[in-house]
């Protein structure tokens, strides 16, 4: 069974979704962070995926507060990202109750290679996940707003020898879109990188699409769009977790 780890895209302390990683596409929720936290931990999730999108756009981590207060009443295991340039950002998320840190331009800036080696050293590989944000075959960075040239294998490959192993790959084309995900995009990615723990993200529509993308080799889906519009509900993963 694939793990379900729910998506909660910050703005301004509000939930958001974005649609292809455009800040111009952008959606506001109505309800709190925490009560969309909560909502989850009841239907039995255990996992939420935090990422302050001010924080990827400016990067600086800016919604630490809010990783905080789902923290201090949620017993999820949060998983942040949005920001983190350095070890002070990746210790103050940590020690605001976030349990992985997400680490993507950081990881994909050759020059800071050596620096994001240093935290692994410090904290230990299992603190970080080595977030993968593909946009036509190349790593993007800085909130998704640049695009590097690159490619996924020889970035997950090359720091998976550092002892990573949950990697989490975002298919920007299809991020936000309802479209639905593309399992041979992350077949290709598992058979190049089979130790790994892959989490998949952009653009699932539904819960028939598990199936598919547990056949490829994924192990673990983001939900996002689809749960804030209304195509997944709270029932549908309540049901897929006792079955």
């Amino acid at each position: 069974m694939l793990e379900l780890i729910p998506a909660m895209d910050i703005i301004d302390g509000k939930v958001v979704r974005l649609k292809k990683g455009l800040f111009t596409e952008k959606t506001v929720y109505d309800d709190s962070p925490v009560s969309y936290a909560k909502a989850f931990e009841e239907a039995g999730i255990k996992r939420l995926h935090m990422v302050d999108l001010d924080g990827a756009k400016h990067g600086r981590p800016q919604n630490l507060e809010v990783l905080k207060e789902v923290a201090a009443n949620t017993s999820l295991d949060i998983d942040f990202g949005g920001g983190v340039r350095d070890i002070t950002d990746a210790d103050q998320a940590l020690k605001a109750g976030a349990k992985y840190v997400n680490v993507g331009t950081a990881a994909a800036t050759f020059q800071q290679a050596g620096i994001f080696q240093t935290w692994v050293n410090e904290y230990g590989p299992d603190k970080f996940i080595l977030a993968g944000d593909i946009k036509n075959g190349k790593v993007a960075t800085s909130g998704w707003q640049q695009e590097s040239d690159l490619d996924a294998d020889r970035f997950i490959s090359g720091y998976a020898t550092m002892g990573i192993r949950q990697v989490m790959v975002t298919d920007i084309s299809r991020d936000g879109t309802l479209s639905g995900m593309n399992p041979a995009f992350y077949e290709k990615i598992k058979n190049s990188n089979p130790d790994i723990f892959l989490i998949a993200s952009g653009g699932l529509k539904s819960m028939k699409e598990l199936r598919p993308l547990q056949f490829a080799g994924v192990d673990a889906v983001i939900i996002g769009k689809a749960f804030y519009s209304g195509r997944i509900t709270i029932k549908d993963i309540k049901s897929y977790l006792n079955s």
